[in-house]
């Protein structure tokens, strides 16, 4: 049974957080596809099927909804990458090694996108910047932040076992699988080419296999 927009039946509560689900996963789709601004409220809630109301319920206004998409696509970003390099090492002792292995796992995550993905939502963020609040545009840039903390960690790490051939920035170095992920999905999405950006990422790993192997 629904009141307003408030739903009292036992499902109600999972109900909600399905319509908001439903509601990110097309925001998602529209804003790649084409852009957060081009993305309308209406479109939104005819593709999901509740009303206008219903849209309001779970964001005050577009900046809002902005907002929650970017969350979502920052956390699963994280939990996605946790996973592929928890894996990698569990199978591997050093720290190289175990890099190497993860970046194969990304490849062949990767490898599985199909050939029209459109981006990275991050990307179409900073695209359209003026669109978005400072408080949006600092979280964009802490998801980037995030990256590159991440892979310079690891980097560390394996610097600190096999010491580099020859000096290295490891800021930069860790910011190259942002740069090259980033790229190749804009050069794929062009040359319709899905091969491309895992083929980036796996000259990334053999880069790195020879910066810091003996």
């Amino acid at each position: 049974m629904t009141y307003g927009t408030v739903e009292l039946s036992e499902t109600g509560p999972r109900r909600r957080v399905d319509t908001r689900a439903r509601l990110l996963k097309l925001a998602e789709e529209m804003v790649l596809a084409k852009g957060f601004s081009a993305t309308s409220i209406d479109e939104l809630i005819a593709g999901v099927g509740i009303t206008k109301s219903g849209f309001f319920y779970h964001f005050k206004d577009k900046g809002e909804l902005a907002k929650a998409l970017l969350q979502r696509h920052l956390s699963q970003d994280k939990v996605l990458l946790d996973a592929i390099f928890e894996r990698a090492d569990e199978l591997n002792e050093d720290p190289l090694h175990g890099f190497l292995v993860g970046l194969k796992f990304f490849v062949e995550m990767l490898s599985d996108l199909p050939k029209s993905h459109p981006g990275c939502l991050a990307a179409s963020i900073c695209y359209q910047d003026q669109l978005f609040s400072r408080e949006i545009r600092a979280l964009n840039a802490s998801g980037m932040i995030a990256w590159r903390d991440r892979f310079r960690e690891r980097l560390e790490l394996i610097a600190a076992r096999h010491p580099p051939r020859e000096p290295v920035d490891l800021d930069a170095l860790a910011d190259m699988v942002t740069t090259l992920v980033e790229g190749g999905l804009l050069l794929g999405r062009a040359l319709s080419d899905n091969r491309i950006l895992p083929g980036q990422i796996l000259l990334y790993r053999d880069y790195v296999r020879r910066v810091f192997s003996a």
